[in-house]
């Protein structure tokens, strides 16, 4: 076989790869999202387990990042339509948000100040890299807000997107044990909880509570990641990164 040919059937056989690793994961998340519906336990959530499973996968059969991300880019472009559909609820509940909009707005303002000085605390404590101290001011915000955030400060992507998934997770599986340890009996303080602290993540085990916590939940992370991102180019000359 000429290298001609050789070169054709690599280009083919990765074209395949990449298409079944996007099937397997989008069947992944379905077949865990029933599981979780059955189960309701917080370490089978989908937004855990796939993405074990995908690197367990990836790494018993040798596949490299970049051939996995060069079908299932599509997945992550989706998140950006997926935070704006998070303004339905908000609009159905818009004489909420005109109620408590002083109590919301203190909520975000707490939520920020508390997500990036404490992460540039930890990070300066630990003498983290300048690289990782900028990704970790952005993990408390939903992913297409981070990754905006990212850019103007010019903090890696990936650890972006990989701080704000650890984020979620340990927002999703602690959430509930720090709910029982802090004076948060309202729904209005358990939704903003979640939101400004575990973004999308959060949003989902707020609904679990309730209509109204997943609410509020939505509507924090949102004015979180759209503060965030207005207040990005500021960081740098503000922050002793």
């Amino acid at each position: 076989m000429n290298p001609f040919t050789s070169q054709f059937f690599a280009g083919v056989s990765a074209q395949w790869i990449a298409a079944g690793c996007f099937v397997l994961t989008v069947a992944l998340y379905f077949a865990m999202k029933r599981v979780y519906a059955n189960a309701k336990k917080p370490w089978l959530a989908p937004f855990i387990v796939v993405p074990v499973l995908l690197i367990g996968f990836l790494v018993a059969e040798h596949i490299p990042y970049a051939l996995y991300f060069q079908d299932t880019r599509w997945l992550l472009w989706l998140l950006g339509p997926a935070t704006v559909a998070f303004a339905v609820p908000i609009y159905q509940y818009r004489e909420l948000m005109k109620r408590h909009w002083i109590s919301l707005a203190a909520g975000v303002t707490v939520g920020i100040v508390a997500a990036v000085g404490g992460s540039l605390l930890l990070a300066k404590l630990l003498h983290l890299s300048p690289d990782l101290q900028r990704s970790l001011m952005t993990r408390s915000v939903s992913t297409p807000f981070a990754l905006a955030v990212s850019d103007k400060i010019h903090a890696p992507r990936e650890l972006t997107a990989l701080f704000v998934i650890a984020t979620g997770m340990c927002g999703m599986l602690l959430g509930e044990l720090v709910l029982a340890f802090i004076p948060a009996r309202t729904r209005l303080a358990r939704g903003a909880l979640y939101g400004a602290s575990s973004h999308a993540a959060g949003i989902s085990k707020a609904r679990e509570l309730g209509g109204e916590e997943g609410v509020v939940a939505s509507l924090t992370m949102m004015m979180t990641g759209i503060v965030m991102v207005m207040i990005a180019p500021l960081l740098p000359m503000i922050l002793p990164i």
